[in-house]
């Protein structure tokens, strides 16, 4: 068997990541990697569940990866780390996608389809998809436990939950109210403050200014009216009280937009709402505001409509002061609808004004509205702008562009209204909160007390109730009293029924059928029919996922062992969804947080920067990045390719640039070593140690373990993308710098040609060196890329080593040997590296061929770094010169000219500003060069001695003729640019061996073929070149014959114009 498999340099990275997955499956790689570490330190991490009722997304992807790669590295550091999956089961999400395919619209519709029928296909639904996730998840490297997957709906899920709601209502935190809260017409439901929080968007309402006369006191005697701004013209119709801030002035004012009929409002705000031409009537005192009673655009409801005909209308609607007005917006003066807005109902009760509900279930106006009757109330704004007009009380109109709430499945507008519900008392548990979230170390850090910490900080009642029919039912029994029995399994059920209800399916309708007597009075509890919240679900699961009902249950050790996670990771969106409610939960059930480290993931956007969303069709899919560039190529965009905490655009290109960047830079590094390994089949271990190698191995390793170091260090402070970036660094370095300065010690053509070898020991060294370096970068990037990672890891060393473990995952992470790095060897070799960039940059500008040899390069330093000067000879040969020296002052490679600043002299100097313009004329150079060090000049003049300072004077730095420089820092690098004669011919003749070694690659030609090459030349100066150097372009192409004509039977043929010569080369097999 060959020592190495063969290597084609053309990789097809999905085909062979299905290779590699064949051999994780049969070979059983991930169980045992679990089964390696068992008994180690444990490392818990979470899965937040996603919802299977659709395919996958490539956003889905960007999660996971990250929450495969923090596994495998704590796995491969020595802990073991359980990874259980889990499926989101419930909720609005499922429920919308089989209203799509029944076609219900509300419901309504779905009640007269039937509940059980309706739930049956939701939680068919939810396992639809599953057989999608489950092949992408083990597609893109995901190692995590899916045959023993939790699942919401599950009873045992469900039970737990019902747990730690009893638990909740035994602390006094689960009580039922009537607030506003969002409510979603659509799906008829309320929603939590973290589900609002992630369906905000960009909206378009009327912006309308209204008239509401006043009724009492001197305003009513001048005519006067307050003027109110809405952006939601239905409001209007419940509308009771106006308010007005304690703590802004008012005015009465006429003119502009409000022509002679004067109004009131904030004198702030007059000239923007009224324009230029208003004016001011007189100041009102707040006193004479505060209890003016007005008269209302409508009266369909309350005093003086059809329902109380015999009250006044003005005795609901007067002016009352509230803190929430605000001076930047609107007129200063706001109206409230008691019902739909949470100040409004809080000021209504503080003043004794009854809470008014004309809109029903579906956001329509009830029977009572009578024009506006059963339109819903964002369609009726149209109408109500028209009839405002009509009654002369319509001051103008517009539009106005702001943040709205949408449902956050259903894209409908969200409505706020009071309905009873029932809550959490978050709010109770604020502090603890607060604290909790000082023990977390989150990524990006700036989340914790900005995104975050400004949510909780402003925490809210959490809306735990919802009216809806696939979800994990409220496990509250009321009786006629209002006795409340809060149930905490199906055990406790039973023994409150009398009867085993241990199989009943805990859902709609079947759990609904359940009654208990009460408790406390005897008569009969039913189930309130609300579901909860489904993100009550999710944040369940680090208890819920045992089925764990309370310490003494069975669950109730391995909840405590793995409880809470040292590891989440999900999109950044979470700040208000998963990562609230698992420590919102973990707080108030355990008093800790469910998490101690959480990573925030930017989001992925699609290449018009709009948001990937699989619901809205907008999400690439993953299968199409995969099918192409392979999971690893995705994976590695997803860690390297920006920072992971902002949002990111992802397109073909992105990915592709990947994969040529880096992968392929890595593979053929890898392909290299191969390749020729398999012809030399060296032995390594008689390679002289890493002290006694030359500084260029010494270097590599250098650079290897300080990577290896950074690498660690940054995984163990979740800086995935760090650690990544310094990982391609260092490929890029093995293969553009070390493979390229050492590629003749692995293949020397001219020793081969000869039949002699390169010095053994060297050799040696040189593949001890690559193959160290491959070896431990198969290690480094197993976490990041885990299918090269493998097949880096089973050619290099599980085929060389019988003893070795099996998989690279089943392998210790590498750890780095200190004794191997060299601070002062990595800083002059960056040094030597910076010449090299330096002495290209000047051959580039100067349009100097990079194969044409130049005589010299002269190296200008402040200091030079220790060590530097062993590399002069690698320094010369990279930059194809034939001597490298230093020159301290650099006088040797420019001069400076130095002119005066005439605006900075002018004034100080007058007339002798001509004088010493004369004198930097005549300067050799020396006077110039001092003022660039940055020192003063005395410079004598025909009227006496001035000193300048480098700000008096304008410096310009020139190359001494034939001679081009580039700077960096303080490096400064010159070349020699007239080669002369004799290297001119030496550079054609290394134009003719890059000539011939592309030729020798297009046909076929393996790196051992011998050949026969012809040279055709006309010029008298290429003849020459070929005469001198045709046994150096022999050895160097494997030539067994050169011939000064075209062969026959050539395998290529080409030609090449180098220095106004024409060369025709053509080759075949000897």
């Amino acid at each position: 068997m060959p020592r190495y498999r063969p290597v084609d340099s053309r990789v097809d990275l999905p085909a062979l990541e299905v290779t590699i997955l064949e051999f994780w499956r049969e070979r059983r790689i991930f169980e045992r990697s679990l089964d390696l570490r068992r008994g180690a330190p444990e490392w818990v991490f979470y899965e937040g569940p996603p919802t299977a009722n659709g395919k996958p997304g490539i956003h889905h992807v960007e999660a996971r990866t990250f929450k495969d790669l923090y596994p495998r590295f704590k796995t491969m550091t020595g802990h073991f780390v359980n990874r259980k999956a889990g499926w989101d089961c419930h909720g609005l999400p499922v429920e919308l996608q089989i209203e799509k395919e029944i076609g219900t619209k509300n419901k309504r519709d779905i009640e007269a389809f039937g509940i059980a029928e309706f739930n049956r296909l939701c939680r068919e639904s939810v396992t639809r998809y599953v057989e999608d996730w489950e092949r992408l998840t083990e597609r893109i490297g995901f190692w995590i436990n899916m045959d023993e997957a939790y699942w919401t709906m599950d009873p045992g899920y469900i039970q737990s939950v019902w747990w730690a709601l009893k638990r909740l209502h035994e602390q006094g935190l689960l009580f039922k109210d009537e607030k506003v809260t969002a409510y979603c017409p659509r799906c008829g439901t309320a929603l939590s403050d973290h589900e609002v929080a992630q369906g905000y968007a960009q909206a378009e309402d009327p912006s309308i200014y209204v008239r509401f006369p006043v009724l009492t006191g001197p305003l009513a005697d001048e005519g006067a009216d307050l003027l109110v701004w809405t952006t939601m013209p239905w409001t209007l119709v419940p509308a009771t009280l106006a308010v007005v801030s304690p703590d802004l002035p008012y005015v009465l004012a006429r003119g502009g937009h409000a022509g002679e009929r004067p109004v009131v409002l904030a004198s702030s705000r007059m000239e923007v709402v009224l324009g230029s031409d208003a004016a001011i009537v007189r100041e009102v005192p707040l006193d004479e505001l505060v209890s003016a009673r007005y008269r209302g655009p409508f009266d369909f409801v309350g005093p003086g409509s059809p329902d109380e005909p015999e009250k006044d209308p003005a005795s609901w609607r007067f002016v009352v002061t509230g803190d929430f007005v605000r001076s930047d917006e609107g007129t200063g003066i706001v109206h409230t609808g008691a019902a739909y807005g949470e100040d409004d109902l809080r000021i209504a009760r503080e003043h004794g004004v009854p809470v008014v509900k004309p809109v029903d279930a579906e956001g329509r106006f009830d029977v009572r509205i009578g024009p506006y009757a059963g339109m819903y109330v964002r369609d009726a704004d149209a109408r109500i702008i028209e009839d405002l007009r009509r009654a002369g009380v319509l001051l103008r109109s517009g539009i106005h562009s702001h943040s709205f709430p949408f449902c956050w499945r259903c894209d409908t507008p969200l409505i706020y209204m009071a309905r009873p519900a029932w809550y959490i008392r978050t709010t109770a548990r604020k502090q603890a909160l607060l604290e909790a979230n000082e023990t977390v170390n989150w990524y990006p850090e700036y989340i914790q007390g900005g995104r975050y910490g400004d949510w909780l900080a402003n925490n809210v009642d959490w809306s735990l109730s919802r009216e809806r029919y696939w979800g994990t039912p409220l496990p509250v029994w009321t009786c006629p009293r209002d006795h409340v029995t809060v149930v905490g399994s199906l055990a406790e059920l039973s023994d409150l029924a009398g009867r085993d209800v241990t199989e009943v399916d805990p859902h709609r309708p079947a759990i609904d059928e359940v009654s208990i007597p009460c408790p406390e009075c005897g008569e009969q509890g039913r189930r309130v029919l609300d579901l909860i919240d489904v993100w009550f679900d999710s944040g369940a699961m680090p208890f819920a996922q045992w089925g764990y009902l309370g310490p003494a249950s069975a669950a109730g050790e391995v909840f405590r062992a793995r409880f809470p996670a040292d590891f989440i990771a999900e999109a950044i969106d979470q700040t208000r969804g998963w990562f609230y409610t698992l420590m919102a939960e973990g707080v108030l059930l355990f008093g800790e947080s469910a998490y101690r480290n959480v990573v925030c993931l930017g989001l992925l956007l699609g290449k018009d920067g709009r948001r990937m969303s699989t619901r809205l069709g907008t999400a690439v899919d993953p299968w199409s990045v995969i099918d192409r560039y392979g999971a690893d190529a995705l994976r590695w965009f997803l860690v390297a390719g920006g920072s992971p905490w902002s949002d990111r655009r992802v397109s073909m290109e992105a990915i592709e640039d990947v994969v040529r960047r880096f992968l392929l830079t890595l593979w053929n590094t890898y392909a290299f070593f191969v390749a020729y390994a398999s012809i030399d089949e060296p032995d390594v271990a008689s390679a002289p140690p890493p002290a006694e190698r030359q500084p260029l191995d010494r270097w590599a390793l250098s650079r290897l373990h300080g990577t290896a170091a950074v690498v660690r260090s940054a995984l163990e402070a979740y800086d995935a993308t760090g650690a990544a970036r310094r990982l391609a660094a260092f490929v890029d370095d093995l293969s553009n710098w070390y493979v390229r300065r050492s590629r003749r010690r692995f293949w020397d053509p001219a020793r081969a040609a000869s039949g002699g070898g390169a010095d053994g020991a060297d050799k040696a060294a040189a593949y001890a060196t690559l193959g160290e370096c491959l070896e431990t970068v198969a290690g480094l990037l197993a976490p990041f890329t885990p299918f090269v990672a493998e097949e880096l890891y089973l050619n290099l060393v599980a085929r060389q080593d019988p003893g070795a473990p099996e998989s690279v995952h089943l392998t210790d992470f590498p750890a780095a040997e200190s004794t191997l790095i060299d601070p002062g060897l990595d800083e002059a070799m960056e040094a030597a590296r910076t010449i090299v960039s330096l002495g290209r940059t000047v051959r580039a500008d100067a349009k100097v061929r990079v194969r044409q040899p130049l005589p010299r390069a002269v190296v200008g330093m402040a200091a030079v770094p220790s060590g530097l000067e062993s590399l002069l000879p690698l320094v010369a040969d990279e930059l194809n010169v034939k001597e490298v020296a230093f020159e301290e002052r650099g006088e040797e490679m420019t001069s400076w000219r130095a002119r005066p600043n005439f605006r900075a002299l002018g004034p100080r100097l007058g007339p002798r500003v001509q004088l010493l313009a004369s004198a930097l004329a005549g300067d050799d150079g020396s006077v110039a060069r001092r003022l660039a060090e940055g020192r003063e000049v005395t410079i004598p003049l025909e009227d006496g001695d001035v000193i300048v300072s480098p700000q008096d004077v304008e410096l310009a730095q020139t190359t001494r003729p034939g001679w081009g420089f580039a700077s960096e820092g303080s490096i400064t690098v010159a070349l020699d640019l007239e080669p002369g004669e004799r290297l001119r011919g030496e550079g054609m003749a290394r134009e003719i061996v890059h000539q011939v070694q592309n030729l020798r690659k297009s046909a076929g030609l393996a790196v051992t073929d011998r050949i026969v090459l012809g040279i055709e030349v006309q010029e008298a100066e290429g003849r020459a070149a070929v005469a001198e150097h045709v046994q150096h372009l022999a050895q160097e192409v494997l030539a067994s014959k050169v011939l000064d004509e075209s062969v026959q039977d050539a395998l290529g043929e080409s030609k090449v114009q180098v220095e106004g010569a024409l060369f025709s080369v053509s080759l075949r097999r000897a």
